[in-house]
């Protein structure tokens, strides 16, 4: 709990103010006073006065935003001699650069961090397979558990050789995104045997892609051997004789091939809402033994599943991800142009109906998701500061009032009509503006219960 607090202050913290910073240094730049730099809003908790112009520098008590308060005409009366340091009194040029910079700040943070990501290096699961869902598209491609996808191809002739499990999965979300099958090289766990497998995603459209959608392809959790973990007390797996290190070969008869696959068994061995005993041989010390393994049975959303109460797989195999300085960089702009047009791209399906607005996350998923970064080290929580530093940017920049993309719409008629628009409909489109977040920011934070309530 402490660790998804801090993580999320942090990162709310961080990415308001390199925000607020671009547009307060372009506004110096370009001459504009600056009155107040604000991180948070609400009661001031701290304040700062500094600099030639006296600007404050404040703390505020709600941290969900912040704000660059400027010289202007239409907030209040300015003295004649600051008539030229007024960003109202700026050229077209100058006010949209300052409009823009915030953004832009938060764009080139996230280069930075994914780039500091890579430098750093990132512990990441090995692209090689558990069991892939019977149906899936994944098993009608001809993968199978242990298969190791060494590269992925959009058109069979240039190859990006995959990293790991996390690239993977990116590379399947951008080829879905786009409406095209990628192709794969494919070997076995030791890297022998290769051979080239397509995926074919013509069955899928950008509607289909959500957080879960790797995972209804087939890709579910790397792969992990058939071994018992820690053995409850009490449990089913107790009751049959199960120990830890033992190694699950068959289960009635059949191999077992993964932990994928063994965890499957036990959640279908259910029969008219009871567990269905399961005839076990595991290997313990060297030495084969037969047990008889029965389940008891748990209510989920998907229906009646066998549970044992005990854990199952190996940790899985782990590559660590780095590059060097320029290699870094070019990575980590790469991916902030990736992660870019492909927000952009969601945003855009969901607004024609093409996409699932249970994407659309709030304050309570980021936090989650701070949380468990901060945990798992450095690199790990880099990367997603800079998944949603590039997400704050691209959304400032939709053409929506009160966000940055308003502004420059309001320049673009400007820039067209040679004057600029009125203050009747400046004050229309503010509470259209108003309207359009707040409802937003309300599906947002539905869908963020209703993940955590297991309900997405």
């Amino acid at each position: 709990m402490i660790a998804t607090v801090l993580g999320f202050v942090l990162t709310l913290g961080v990415l308001i103010v390199v925000h607020e910073y671009g547009h307060y240094r372009v506004a110096v730049a370009c001459g504009v006073k600056v009155q107040r730099f604000s991180v948070g809003f609400g009661r001031v908790l701290f304040s700062r006065v500094r600099g030639a112009d006296r600007t404050e520098f404040v703390v505020c008590a709600l941290p969900l935003g912040g704000y660059v308060k400027m010289l202007d005409e239409r907030e209040a009366p300015v003295a004649r001699h600051e008539l030229h340091r007024a960003f109202n009194r700026q050229p077209l040029s100058r006010r949209a650069a300052i409009v823009v910079a915030g953004p832009a700040a938060n764009l080139l943070l996230a280069v930075l961090l994914y780039a500091a990501a890579h430098w750093i290096g990132i512990e990441e699961p090995k692209a090689v397979l558990g069991t892939p869902p019977a149906g899936s598209a994944v098993e009608a491609a001809g993968l199978r558990a242990g298969d190791w996808v060494r590269a992925v191809s959009r058109d069979g002739q240039s190859w990006d050789e995959v990293d790991s499990m996390t690239d993977l999965r990116w590379q399947v979300t951008q080829a879905a995104m786009q409406g095209r099958s990628l192709e794969l090289e494919v070997s076995d766990r030791a890297g022998h045997g290769m051979r080239s497998l397509r995926l074919d995603l013509s069955a899928y459209s950008a509607r289909d892609v959500d957080s879960r959608f790797v995972g209804r392809m087939g890709f579910g959790a790397p792969f992990s051997e058939a071994l018992i973990g820690e053995v409850r007390a009490g449990s089913p797996g107790e009751a049959a004789g199960l120990r830890a290190g033992d190694r699950v070969l068959l289960v009635d008869g059949q191999p077992v091939a993964d932990a994928t696959s063994l965890v499957r068994r036990v959640r279908a061995a259910v029969r008219d809402g009871e567990g269905v005993p399961m005839r076990w041989r595991v290997e313990r010390g060297g030495a084969e033994r037969e047990l008889d393994v029965v389940p008891r049975v748990v209510q989920t959303a998907d229906g009646p599943a066998g549970r044992i109460d005990t854990v199952v797989g190996s940790a899985p195999e782990t590559v660590r991800v780095r590059r060097g300085l320029l290699d870094g960089l070019q990575e980590g702009a790469a991916r902030t142009w990736e992660v870019s047009t492909l927000t952009l791209g969601m945003i855009g399906n969901m607004l024609v109906g093409d996409a699932s607005l249970k994407n659309l996350s709030g304050p309570l998923t980021i936090a989650d998701y701070a949380g468990q970064s901060v945990q798992r080290g450095a690199a790990v929580y880099l990367g997603f500061l800079a998944l949603v530093s590039v997400s704050l940017g691209v959304l400032n920049l939709l053409p929506l009032p009160m966000l940055d993309g308003g502004h420059l719409m309001y320049y673009i008629f400007e820039a067209v009509t040679g004057r600029p628009v009125s203050e009747l409909w400046l004050a229309r489109l503010q509470r259209g503006g108003i309207a359009v977040l707040l409802m937003m920011m309300s599906l947002a934070l539905f869908n963020d219960v209703a993940r955590l309530l297991g309900l997405h």
